[in-house]
């Protein structure tokens, strides 16, 4: 048995990581938060740390001999940056830690990417012993399917509302991208645990489907039983970070300004509209777990019919 330890454990994908591996028996998981746990799980009992204390964390991974870290911890500024760097220098500390993946758990980051937090926690593992990856899934089909799919992420509008039908399609939306279930996700994180030493590679890529963006609007037209109205943003606009607004965005702006997200999402459209997530084939982990059979784009939008 492994000791796994998930920081932001109780999160949203943190959480459905935990939700995955606790029940593998192959695994024990604690989790790892700032915070109490609202509910404690015997299966994954909950510790708070405080990631500005190296030393205190590092002692925490010894004393459960953790031998993997798998951050999922929402790295979006320098503080959060800093928060998981230093959960790095506790796994090195603790001597036990032997594996290490940092969160990112969507896209691979462009060379000007606007956020150089996560590639600087990347580089500091470069310069550790721990044998560490970095998850990238694409685009999460929770959001196409929420609140209709078992999911934990937090239910957000990206590109396409469903409620509303409308949406924003980067480029000319023929553009093949990879999306994946979070709790696919999920499997494959659990999958790879059991690989032999030697065998991560520095970004590990995973899938459930690959489809256009034009696809996904006419399953989405067939699941609601109408047109959407759809707009098409060109690359440059998306590159000044600007993007069709729907109505769907409105309510996110509660927690993330309108700016930063929209500044969020429309990286992400122009780097599908420029093929970065389309997923080589040869790179992905699929191959090696066929056994995981993953849920599809459309069984995702599918749970709007009748809706």
């Amino acid at each position: 048995m492994v000791t796994v330890a998930i920081a932001a454990g109780n999160g949203h994908v943190g959480g459905t990581i935990a939700s995955v591996l606790k029940e593998n028996p192959k695994h024990k998981v604690i989790i790892l938060s700032r915070k109490p746990a609202e509910s404690e799980d015997p299966k994954a009992p909950t510790y708070v740390v405080d990631y500005g204390n190296v030393e205190a964390t590092a002692e925490l991974l010894k004393s459960h001999s953790v031998h993997t870290v798998i951050s999922a911890i929402f790295v979006v500024s320098p503080e959060s940056g800093a928060a998981e760097i230093n959960l790095v220098n506790a796994a090195v500390q603790s001597g036990s830690a032997k594996r290490f993946i940092s969160s990112d758990w969507g896209l691979p980051r462009p060379k000007d990417d606007p956020q150089p937090f996560r590639q600087a926690t990347v580089d500091a593992l470069r310069k550790t012993d721990l044998e560490f990856t970095t998850f990238h899934g694409g685009y999460f089909l929770d959001y196409f399917g929420m609140p209709h799919i078992k999911s934990q992420l937090v239910p957000t509008v990206w590109n396409v509302d469903m409620e509303d039908c409308k949406a924003a399609i980067p480029g000319d939306g023929n553009a093949i991208a990879a999306y994946t279930y979070s709790f696919d996700v999920a499997r494959f994180v659990e999958a790879a645990l059991d690989l032999p030493k030697g065998e991560w590679q520095e970004a590990t890529y995973c899938y459930g489907d690959k489809v256009s963006f034009n696809q996904i609007i006419k399953w989405a037209e067939e699941a609601r039983g109408r047109k959407f109205e759809v707009s098409y943003d060109s690359i440059e606009k998306l590159k000044t970070g600007q993007m069709t607004e729907l109505p769907g965005h409105l309510p996110t702006y509660e927690f993330i300004p309108k700016v930063p997200f929209q500044g969020l999402v429309s990286q992400f459209g122009w780097l599908i509209a420029e093929g970065f997530l389309d997923f080589p084939e040869e790179r992905c982990i699929n191959k090696k777990f066929p056994d995981i059979k993953t849920t599809t784009a459309k069984e995702v939008i599918d749970a709007w019919k009748g809706k």
